[in-house]
């Protein structure tokens, strides 16, 4: 979307001053009037209906408040083909001044229009954030972040305790042999196991697979193999892939969830309504179901795994980014410095999602019992398995997972598609680690 071209830059010395005055967290230069000049600044945002997008419109209220010249208009894009709209913007700079933009190597593919922030929002605001290695070139944070995360996220389980207690089962399922005995349990109380269908965000007409493929991931490597998902080192053919693909489309084999995983289906609705016991989300759904199911509503780690499984997603996915090309920089970074305070964090754990900022707690049960998966559990933090491969290798996961889960094409099959997608990759997008991405 186009929004109007903005006033010309101030000139030499004077530019430098401002610049380097609201780095620091000073207001921009005030008018000859003694006020700040009055600055109106775009965002946009992917969010759809999640509790992000209310977590977003509230952070713009509270910084409005602060700086009464700044004005941000709040721009919603489909989620469908953000990114697109946003690289077309970037090329004619008639995007936005802060685009949301997803961490890792999503965030890097498109940094050419992104400014580093390093010399933007000064360092001991930047140290209050805990995230910020994913969003940094080689994803060292001393390289200066491109993004300020908005939450600490999680790819998550949610189960529905009353169907639990309908069919018997007193805990939730570690391994792939206790999910496949909970499903059978499940189906002979007529029960659908797991239910896949479109979300919040509405990525796609179909189920987004990247949250399922994680934890099979999980299930199967460490941190460091993960690494080697990239570089090439474990081929997508690998076996170790192939098994852990063959085991997830026998949960549809096997009737374990519903017939039509590759539809359009509203999975949150049909999850609140009782229709299934467990689905695989991410936690920025969590307010909707808590309104919805109450204290029926649980969390667990999804358990494709052999062995109880010891790793759990959590992870920045995603926050602010400020575009090189803005003409109103220093109002941008000081949106974006407010992102890095206590009072933005608690913002952000009122509308039911996890903040990033140091210190700041939550009281949501679920979102306790999410943290303590890694604080007191002991199990290893991973990122996103979608943020830290190749994005065109994500794209086709897009397509050929719904797929293969229905049963429309071999593991095998499936697995040759996402070995070809990164075959087609330059060089410079498939190297030894993920520092070398370029």
């Amino acid at each position: 979307m186009r929004v109007p071209k903005r006033g010309a830059a101030l000139g030499g010395a004077l530019l430098a001053l401002a610049l380097l005055v609201t780095a620091c967290g000073a207001s921009p230069a005030p008018t000859s009037g003694g006020k700040p000049a009055p600055v109106h600044l775009t965002l946009w945002q992917n969010y759809g209906s999640e509790a992000n997008a209310t977590a977003t419109a509230a952070l713009i209220k509270a910084f409005e408040k602060l700086h009464p010249n700044i004005t941000i208009t709040d721009i919603s894009q489909p989620a469908s083909n953000y990114f697109a709209l946003l690289q077309a913007a970037a090329i004619s700079h008639t995007g936005p001044d802060l685009a949301v933009m997803w961490t890792g190597l999503f965030t890097l593919q498109y940094r050419s229009f992104l400014q580093n922030l390093k010399s933007w929002v000064p360092a001991s605001d930047l140290a209050r954030m805990q995230g910020l290695r994913w969003t940094a070139q080689g994803f060292n944070a001393a390289s200066g972040p491109y993004v300020i995360p908005l939450e600490d996220q999680f790819y998550i389980g949610f189960y529905n305790k009353a169907l639990f207690h309908r069919a018997g089962i007193t805990q939730v399922p570690q391994t792939w042999s206790q999910l496949f005995s909970d499903c059978q349990r499940f189906k002979a109380a007529h029960i659908t196991c797991l239910y896949y269908g479109s979300g919040s965000q509405s990525l796609g007409s179909e189920f987004y697979p990247w949250y399922d493929m994680s934890y099979m991931m999980i299930g199967a490597l460490s941190l460091s193999q993960w690494q080697q998902l990239y570089s090439g080192q474990i081929p997508w053919t690998s076996p170790i892939v192939t098994a852990q693909l063959a085991k997830w489309h026998s949960l549809y084999a096997d009737g374990y969830t519903n017939r039509n995983v590759v539809s359009a289906i509203n999975s949150l609705a049909a999850f609140e309504q009782g229709k299934a016991a467990m689905m695989i989300k991410g936690n920025w759904d969590l307010a909707l179901l808590s309104k919805a199911m109450g204290s029926n509503l649980g969390v667990f780690v999804p358990p494709f795994s052999n062995t109880p499984v010891r790793g759990v997603v959590q992870y920045p996915g995603d926050g602010f980014a400020m575009t090189s090309y803005s003409s109103h920089k220093a109002a941008a970074a000081q949106f974006l410095q407010f992102l890095t305070t206590p009072a933005a964090g608690a913002i952000v754990t009122s509308t039911g999602l996890i903040s990033d900022v140091r210190g700041v707690s939550t009281s949501n049960p679920a979102s306790q019992q999410m943290l303590a998966f890694a604080a007191q559990q002991g199990m290893t933090k991973y990122p996103m398995l979608d943020n830290v491969v190749q994005p065109n290798v994500v794209n086709a996961g897009s397509t050929v997972l719904p797929a293969f889960l229905a049963g429309q094409l071999s593991a095998a099959a499936a697995a040759r598609k996402l070995r070809q997608a990164w075959s087609s990759l330059p060089a410079g997008q498939r190297g030894s680690d993920w520092q070398s991405y370029k």
